[in-house]
């Protein structure tokens, strides 16, 4: 059965919202999703019922810990790790990704090299730079072809050498949408010895995500980018987590996971994850097909999971292509990203754009004028804005679908800009 966004858009009572009569249409969704009221009941029934901190012996507090524990298990499955053991939470991806970049750095020396990336967003190059000032290390950076927007198949042997230490690639661009073959990258990096460090913030809302296939030593996302609360997810390979000095106040513990979470995290967050995942588990047993080549090996919430994610990006496949084909029609429009229907597969539903006459800020404050959500800039994807010579005009319009947007929502944002273009 294919994908139907009417089953499940009344799940999320913000799509019913009008302002001034206008109904909202969000395409804000690559900076942060709606979610669905079960997530938002998951929040304040934790709030409400357990709301203490761990490690007490009476109700709440063993309740919380139930929480906790139920939201590593809920992202074990999401991802695919071995073990729940794995997972790490934190703030969000950001600052996540500073906090471990301090234990990482301690394995290198002056000298050593960090490869970053010229198409990911900001959080997953600046700690690696910043690091790399303090810590004497030597930065490398691997380009993208900005014609196709894709890396070249040979560009990460380029950049590796016998002093690379570690590799920070984004599973997909939160500007141009390119999916990024980070499993290639990571075997090529991992037989050159160092680790790598994947941003998955961009691909985890469309694709199923798999830290084993992958191969990658560390995969970081955020949860309100998939319909879930604010707050950051780390998966790090056991082995390699173990040789990680975390840094953290002496009562901390001392082994598991917790010992790189800092201070009292927010259970609440943790409650709204495990009803995030539970929600693609839903539309996967609705929905999906179970591919036993696909997802060998794979049961229960963790087989719903991913076929969820395939069935949806299946759908939002036909809404990237059916912006891509509007955009492409309206004179003075260039679409920064794929768009040859051959390579669509290769790209998220997330496609940013410039016109010949507007900025880009014009452009999206008067889509908010039609209750029309987008973003202007460089959203954050400050190298991969330069590298397309876009950050000093602007940056771009960028509009993201994901599965509960509609095809006819597109038609109304074309409409829109279509009229705007012709003023």
């Amino acid at each position: 059965m294919s994908f139907d966004p009417v089953s499940v858009r009344p799940r999320f009572p913000s799509l019913s919202i009008s302002d001034a009569g206008k109904r909202r249409i969000y395409f804000d969704n690559p900076a942060g999703t709606q979610v669905p009221e079960s997530v938002a009941e998951a929040v304040s029934d934790c709030l409400l019922k357990t709301n203490a901190n761990v490690g007490g012996y009476f109700a709440s507090s063993v309740e919380a810990g139930e929480v906790i524990d139920s939201a590593r298990s809920a992202m074990a499955d999401f991802l695919n790790a071995p073990s729940e053991d794995e997972i790490v939470f934190g703030q969000n991806m950001t600052t996540l990704t500073f906090h471990m970049a301090r234990s990482i750095g301690r394995l290198f020396k002056p000298g050593d090299e960090i490869v970053v990336s010229r198409m990911d967003h900001d959080a997953n190059v600046w700690p690696w730079v910043m690091l790399a000032r303090d810590l004497g290390l030597v930065v490398r950076w691997l380009p993208f072809d900005v014609g196709s927007f894709e890396f070249a198949p040979d560009g990460i042997d380029k950049v590796l050498t016998d002093r690379t230490r570690l590799v920070c690639i984004g599973g997909a661009s939160n500007l141009t949408g390119t999916i990024n073959d980070v499993q290639q990258i990571c075997a090529k990096a991992a037989a050159a010895g160092a680790l790598t460090y994947v941003d998955a913030v961009q691909s985890a809302p469309h694709i199923a995500t798999d830290v084993q296939s992958i191969g990658c030593d560390f995969l970081v996302c955020s949860a309100y980018k998939f319909f879930g609360p604010h707050q950051g997810i780390l998966w790090g390979r056991g082995e390699t987590l173990d040789r990680l000095e975390p840094y953290k106040v002496r009562p901390a513990a001392e082994s598991g996971p917790e010992r790189f979470e800092t201070g009292t995290q927010s259970h609440e967050g943790f409650a709204g994850i495990t009803a995030a995942v539970d929600y693609f588990a839903s539309i996967g047993e609705c929905f999906g097909t179970t591919d036993a080549d696909r997802w060998a090996g794979l049961s229960g919430r963790r087989l719903h999971v991913h076929n969820a994610l395939d069935a949806l990006f299946e759908y939002e496949l036909s809404l990237a292509e059916h912006l891509v084909r509007g955009l492409a029609a309206i004179e003075g429009v260039t679409v920064q990203g794929i768009t040859a229907p051959s390579a669509m597969r290769r790209r998220v539903p997330t496609v940013s754009f410039t016109h010949d006459r507007l900025a880009p800020s014009e452009i999206a404050q008067y889509l908010a004028s039609q209750n029309i959500f987008v973003w202007s800039g460089h959203n954050y994807a400050v190298e991969l804005a330069g590298s397309l010579g876009l950050l000093e005009s602007g940056g771009v319009v960028r509009v993201g679908p994901v599965h509960y947007n509609t095809h006819g929502e597109i038609d109304e944002l074309l409409s829109s800009l279509t009229a705007l273009f012709n003023r």
